[in-house]
């Protein structure tokens, strides 16, 4: 259990590196067993995520090694296909090795994942897939069982624009004979990352970015380095802490195009916010503002990600700020806590209304989820005194050194493991 203490009053005042992109990594790692040899990763965060998925890596037979922020992968003796309960437990992205150990292997066997509880976040879009790609697949219990002598290429429509998904129909149709196509296929920057590597790697691949993704073949190359993009919920983490909690803080290593929705919601709300090519400088002075309804949608959208997080920095905005959150219905859990501290927060369904209070105060709340428990350390840099985040380790899952980066501009963040 970690415990998270962190004194509100502090304006924060610096420059800040973003750290590398735990949603771009993860499937990344899992891509590795594709290339059937070494693969370096620069700019890899150190994420208790990260870890969970070297974990996987070793099991399943490959060698791993990290200095400082590179990752070296060897997947050339892989040995097993299976991934156990205890493995697949800690992180719901574990999923994603259903598709890259299938293309390897042409069989896997892991459990249901795991990861934060979000409410419903059912894997029928990837078994679906896998089966329009001649997967043989058996669901017994709590595990998964998918087979394939072949593969073959086939258009897929999905239901949703699942990330997850999109991903893994990627990684398996790398292994399919012909050509595949994916309809209505996530967006997100991750998605366009993990096309490059996949290209990189030896794939033939376009289209990510769009709604359209082609994937017309494969010819595994090793010794791929790939350096991993910076993390755009945790920039918007650092600029909805800076709003919260006041001062002049500039981001760097970050794409201000990734998290426009984010940024402009904070403009709205009176922040100062001027962007450069791979910067984000932004300074609050004044008291914040409520904005336009914050409605969560998939990327191009506003991130559900973000959600919770700019909740935290609108708790003593002036006025309502309205939150719709459309991806995930349990996504509120954070709102008890957040009213430990005095927030004045009413939902109804997926809708959360927030009307401004004038001041926050410390108190002891506990983190259910990442963004959560990350929200939570937000508010309390505006809360007045002391507020202690009890977490079972959820905020390390994606945050690398997030009590140091705020520490640098002058937040008084203490963590204890």
């Amino acid at each position: 259990m970690s415990l998270w203490t962190v004194h509100g009053g502090n304006r924060l005042c610096g420059t800040v590196k973003v750290q590398g992109s735990k949603n771009a990594v993860l499937p990344i790692l899992a891509a590795s067993l594709l290339t059937k040899g070494e693969t370096v990763l620069e700019n890899c965060p150190a994420l208790l995520d990260v870890d969970a998925s070297l974990d996987i890596l070793r099991h399943l037979g490959c060698r791993t090694a990290r200095e400082g922020d590179t990752v070296t992968i060897d997947s050339a003796a892989l040995s097993d296909n299976r991934i156990p309960h205890e493995l697949m437990g800690k992180m719901r992205s574990s999923v994603t090795y259903m598709g890259a150990i299938l293309a390897r292997t042409g069989e896997v066997r892991l459990s249901r994942p795991g990861g934060c509880e979000l409410g419903s976040r059912p894997i029928d879009l990837h078994l679906k897939a896998l089966r329009a790609l001649g997967a043989e697949v058996d669901e017994t219990g709590g595990e998964v069982y998918c087979r394939a002598e072949t593969l073959h290429g086939a258009y897929i429509n999905l239901d949703f624009p699942s990330v997850g998904a999109t991903e893994n129909i990627m990684l398996a149709a790398c292994a399919a004979e012909g050509t595949t196509t994916v309809t209505n296929a996530a967006r997100e920057p991750e998605i366009c990352s993990l096309q490059d590597f996949l290209n990189a790697a030896g794939a033939k691949i376009h289209g990510a970015g769009t709604s359209t993704v082609v994937v017309e073949g494969f010819t595994p190359r090793g010794g791929v380095r790939h350096r991993v993009m910076s993390d755009r919920i945790a920039a918007a983490t650092l600029t909805c802490a800076c709003a919260a909690a006041g001062g002049e803080v500039e981001l760097r290593d970050v794409r201000p195009e990734q998290m426009e929705t984010v940024l402009s919601a904070l403009r709205e709300m009176g922040c100062g916010i001027v962007t450069g090519a791979d910067c984000v400088h932004i300074r609050r002075q004044g008291a914040l503002k409520a904005g336009r309804p914050i409605i969560t949608k998939p990327y191009p959208g506003f991130p559900t990600d973000a959600q919770a997080l700019l909740m935290a920095a609108c708790l003593k905005a002036e006025g309502t700020s309205v939150f719709v959150e459309n991806i995930f219905e349990s996504r509120y859990r954070h709102v008890d806590e957040l009213r430990r501290l005095g927030a004045d927060i009413r939902t109804e369904g997926r809708v959360a209304m927030v009307y401004g209070v004038p001041a926050l105060y410390g108190a002891h709340v506990t983190a259910g989820d990442l963004r959560g428990g990350a929200a939570m350390v937000i508010a309390g840099l505006s809360a007045e005194g002391e507020t202690a985040i009890h977490d079972a380790g959820h905020i390390l899952r994606g945050y690398a050194g997030l009590n140091t980066d705020l520490q640098s501009l002058g937040g008084s963040v203490i963590l204890t493991e």
